[in-house]
C-alpha cells in the first residue's frame, strides 16, 4: 500500500512539474513573441493593444483578461481546475518576467530566429501544461462553455472568438503579421507533437483526459 502511495506521490509530483513548467513557458514563448516584432498569437494581439491603451504592462493585462474570461465561466457553469487558476496568474508574470530579460529583436536575421523560437515553444509549453491534465485555460474553458451553450461546433466557436478577438486587438494597436499566421498554422501539430512527447498517461492510450477527451484531442491551454 505504501509502495502505490509513494507512486501516487510521485506522479503527482509529475504533474505539477509539468502544470508550473509549462505555464512558465508558455508565458516566456509569449514574450518572444512580443520581441520578435513580426505578429503575436491571436490573444497576444489582444493582450498587447490593451497594454498599448492603458499603460499597464502586457503580463499583468494577461492576468486581468483571464480573470475576467474565468468569470463568464460562471453564467455558463464551467467548472475550473487547479491549472485553469494558475493559468490566469502564472503566464502573465513569467510573459513580464521574459520581457525585462530579453531585448527587442532589430532586422529580419534577429526577429526570424526570436519568432520561431517562440513559436516552438509554446508548443512545448502546451505539450507539457495538457499532459498535466489539471483543467483547460480560461479561454478554452470559455470556448468550450459557449460550445455547449448554443450547441455550436467546436470549430465554429473558436473561430469566431478569435476572430473576434485578433479584430479587437488588432485596432487597439496590437501586433498583426506574418507570425499571427506562422503561429496560426505550427501551433496544432507542434502541440500534438509535444503532448505525446509529455503525455504521463502514454501507458493507458486509452484513457481520457480530465475533460473527458482523449489525449489527442486535448484543447490548447490559453
Amino acid at each position: 500500500m505504501s509502495d502505490m502511495t509513494a507512486r501516487r506521490g510521485s506522479r503527482l509530483t509529475r504533474r505539477l512539474t509539468h502544470l508550473y513548467v509549462g505555464l512558465a513557458l508558455y508565458g516566456a514563448s509569449s514574450a518572444l513573441l512580443v520581441r520578435a516584432g513580426l505578429g503575436l498569437e491571436p490573444w497576444g494581439v489582444l493582450h498587447q493593444g490593451l497594454a498599448e491603451r492603458t499603460g499597464i504592462s502586457i503580463g499583468v493585462v494577461s492576468i486581468i483578461v483571464g480573470a475576467v474570461v474565468l468569470l463568464l465561466w460562471i453564467p455558463i457553469r464551467q467548472r475550473p481546475g487547479l491549472g485553469t487558476v494558475s493559468n490566469v496568474f502564472a503566464v502573465g508574470l513569467a510573459m513580464d518576467g521574459t520581457l525585462a530579460l530579453v531585448p527587442d529583436a532589430h532586422g529580419l536575421a534577429a526577429q526570424i530566429p526570436v519568432m520561431t523560437a517562440g513559436i516552438v515553444l509554446n508548443g512545448v509549453a502546451t505539450g507539457l501544461y495538457i499532459s498535466a491534465r489539471f483543467g483547460p485555460g480560461p479561454r478554452d474553458g470559455l470556448m468550450t462553455g459557449l460550445h455547449r451553450l448554443t450547441g455550436r461546433s467546436i470549430r465554429l466557436v473558436r473561430t469566431a472568438i478569435e476572430v473576434a478577438v485578433v479584430a479587437t486587438g488588432f485596432l487597439l494597436g496590437g501586433s498583426l503579421g506574418v507570425g499571427t499566421v506562422l503561429y496560426a498554422l505550427a501551433i496544432g501539430p507542434l502541440a500534438q507533437l509535444f503532448l505525446r512527447v509529455f503525455d504521463l498517461l502514454a501507458p493507458d492510450a486509452g484513457r481520457a483526459d480530465v475533460a473527458g477527451r482523449p489525449p489527442s484531442k486535448a484543447i490548447l491551454p490559453r
